[in-house]
């Protein structure tokens, strides 16, 4: 498996965006105060969303050849598409053909009418080649649809509807700049530069199957320029071959799209990507199980049902005068006991935990094999028990999710789950490692390791590394808070063993240990870098609570490896990876001992915050079992250009290669293009 790590939160981000934008949940709070009609859509607020949903339709109308459905449709919300009298005539033949396929005599009629009312007006200002077109197309009347050897069989063939419909959602995102939520572009690039470095590798993919069904090999019609931008001033070749080889146009494909764009390479970029199909049933059966996985959503089974929440409320209303959104670390052992007993009463009537048990829950344990015996990770009674105490370290509100509700609009495409693995009793599991993730986040790791401790005493002994981080957290948290004699007790019992029997943590112990040497009241710990360790957290308790990673982590983290390891070939830097958040995607910060640091000389308004800056953390264990993966400028920087970037790019041009291939060249002809070429065509 590949070594990159993947910033979750940027992920979450795009995901909650792109379900929100493609109207997939229900926004409770946005939804609780409005009344909408039955005949629309609940809670629709974008015009973006309005108008891919036209887009939508008028798609669905050609595709199904009900043509003047679409034409009706753009003359309401598009007119102006109209005005070009190359796509009305188009539209116009695809109307005739569609009324004579029906095949009844009145249809027949309505065609020939069609033709002289319609189609040949149309032909006399669409283009030069039109009215011979148009003299083509009669000949569908004498000639069956099903005669495959007739004149006409493309004019009859079904994938015509298609290609309208393609080149309508072209134009019409362009024009209406209804274009995708970010996610669904981003995701479009990374699988399509995954599938050309594999073949250009000549490598399988472990994700291989799932790309090749999320991303179709089908693309729309590319929208045409106008006439009148035919005589566009010449683009810069840079940005010519950076879109031809960013979404796989030959140049001239490239110099239209760039034509069509107006000479604006970033709307270049977005309407190439656009025609890229995806099969929308998939995406959202994998969005919907990241967003399970995640928390973004309540699953279909509604994870911690009635009887559970009923409880949580119970043990909100009990701990309302002590509960607040942190317990902290110097007191929060000292209010377990009292805690504990009242969650379990509320969750087991009559039952109360047995003095062994209480002497047990005031302290973590020391020896984990010794105090915590039995495994309740498949106890249902006990998942249940450390999901509400889990809950209680928090705060005494539930979470508050969206309701997934669907692509309701579209009743002809129904998700496939045939991918996704459907359990039954697994929503505490669920839960639990959902809250042992928002716990670390919160920097409540004594509580998470108490936790996890309790109900499988083998954890950390199969998660030494992890173990070790917690712990480091914990123990920078003490010093945070000037309890040294606490901390030291902390390195003493758990980072000094952990690090003894794994020598590629010393290093970090060092530096953790320098931390007691900050002057008092200089440490923060409040703003530490704990995502990722978070999300570590969360797999590896998923993995051993039975719960699959969802498989659009897999795609992203293979297709971001690909990406960079690609660039890396190409010896230049990606121009629209910031435009697709790409970047923010591969950012991951896990350096906590350079975080102290900065806050600290922040506090004392230093400017040494950028010498500081350390990577000890980089051996800390990540779900996908490598280390943080280098930012894309580290990887350019160490890679000066060798030939000047103007016979890079005439190789390029003339040879239709890709950057690396002409490099590659030039490096056998001393960086001469003219010789590299005249050899080839000499």
């Amino acid at each position: 498996m590949d070594c990159t790590r993947v910033n979750w939160e940027a992920l979450d981000a795009l995901i909650i965006d792109f379900v929100s934008s493609e109207n997939l949940v229900v926004e409770e709070d946005a939804c609780a105060n409005s009344s909408p009609s039955p005949s629309s859509s609940p809670c629709i607020s974008s015009s973006s969303y309005h108008a891919r949903l036209i887009i939508r339709r008028i798609r669905n109308s050609i595709e199904f050849g009900d043509i003047q459905n679409a034409i009706d449709a753009l003359r309401s919300h598009a007119p102006f598409v109209l005005d070009d009298h190359r796509i009305l005539f188009r539209l116009q033949k695809q109307k005739f053909i569609e009324l004579l396929r029906k095949g009844t005599e009145e249809d027949r009629v309505a065609a020939i009418h069609c033709l002289r009312t319609c189609v040949a007006p149309s032909a006399l200002d669409a283009y030069p080649e039109a009215y011979e077109e148009f003299k083509h197309l009669l000949l569908a009347l004498i000639y069956d649809k099903d005669d495959q050897t007739s004149p006409v069989a493309n004019e009859w063939a079904e994938k015509r509807r298609y290609e309208m419909a393609g080149l309508m959602s072209s134009v019409l995102r362009a024009s209406l700049q209804a274009y995708d939520p970010l996610f669904s572009m981003t995701l479009r690039y990374l699988i399509s530069i995954h599938k050309g470095f594999c073949f250009h590798q000549g490598i399988s993919s472990a994700v291989s199957d799932l790309t090749h069904r999320l991303l179709l090999e089908e693309r729309d019609s590319p929208a045409t320029p106008l006439e009148s931008m035919y005589e566009a001033p010449p683009f810069d070749e840079v940005d010519i071959q950076a879109l031809a080889h960013a979404v796989e146009l030959t140049r001239q494909g490239a110099v239209d799209s760039m034509k069509f764009a107006k000479g604006d390479l970033f709307q270049a970029f977005q309407n190439e990507l656009c025609r890229m199909q995806l099969d929308v049933s998939v995406l959202d059966a994998l969005v919907k199980e990241y967003c399970i996985y995640r928390g973004i959503v309540d699953s279909e089974m509604q994870m911690i049902t009635g009887p559970v929440k009923r409880n949580q409320s119970e043990v909100a209303r009990r701990l309302s005068r002590d509960c607040s959104a942190e317990i902290d670390l110097n007191t929060s052992q000292h209010s377990d006991v009292e805690d504990y007993s009242m969650l379990d009463g509320a969750l087991v009537n009559d039952t109360e935990m047995s003095s062994k048990e209480r002497s047990e829950v005031g302290s973590e344990p020391t020896n984990i094999s010794e105090d915590c015996s039995n495994n309740s990770w498949s106890n249902k009674s006990e998942n249940t028990r450390a999901l509400v105490r889990i809950r209680s370290h928090m705060n005494c509100e539930s979470n508050k999710r969206k309701r997934w509700r669907g692509r309701n609009d579209e009743t002809d495409r129904l998700p496939d789950p045939s991918f996704l693995k459907s359990e039954t009793g697994i929503e505490d599991k669920y839960e639990i490692a959902l809250a042992l993730k928002e716990l670390v986040n919160r920097g409540m790791v004594a509580e998470a390791v108490y936790e996890i401790s309790t109900m499988d005493p083998d954890f950390f002994t199969q998660n030494p590394g992890l173990h070790f981080h917690l712990k480091q957290v914990e123990f920078l948290k003490l010093v945070s808070s000037g309890d040294h004699n606490e901390a030291l007790k902390v390195a003493c019992s758990h980072l000094g063993p952990l690090a003894a029997n794994d020598q590629s943590l010393l290093k970090t112990l060092k530096e953790t240990l320098l931390v007691l040497l900050q002057p008092d009241g200089n440490t923060a710990g409040k703003d530490l870098p704990l995502n990722d360790l978070a999300n570590t957290l969360q797999v590896s308790v998923g993995n051993r609570l039975g719960i699959e990673e969802p498989q659009l982590m897999k795609i992203i983290r293979a297709t971001l490896h690909s990406h960079t390891e690609w660039f890396k070939l190409q010896m230049c830097k990606d121009r629209f990876s910031n435009l697709l958040k790409i970047d923010s995607l591969k950012e991951v910060n896990t350096d906590l001992i350079g975080a102290i640091k900065s806050s600290s000389n922040k506090e004392n308004n230093t400017n040494l915050s950028s010498q500081l800056t350390t990577t000890s953390s980089s051996t800390m264990t990540s779900e996908d079992g490598g280390s943080s993966s280098l930012m894309m400028t580290a990887q350019t920087s160490s890679r000066e250009a060798l030939w000047e970037e103007s016979a890079i790019l005439k190789v390029m041009e003339f040879l239709a290669l890709s950057r690396s291939d002409a490099i590659q060249l030039l490096s056998q002809y001393n960086g001469n293009a003219e010789a590299v070429i005249q050899q080839l065509f000499g």
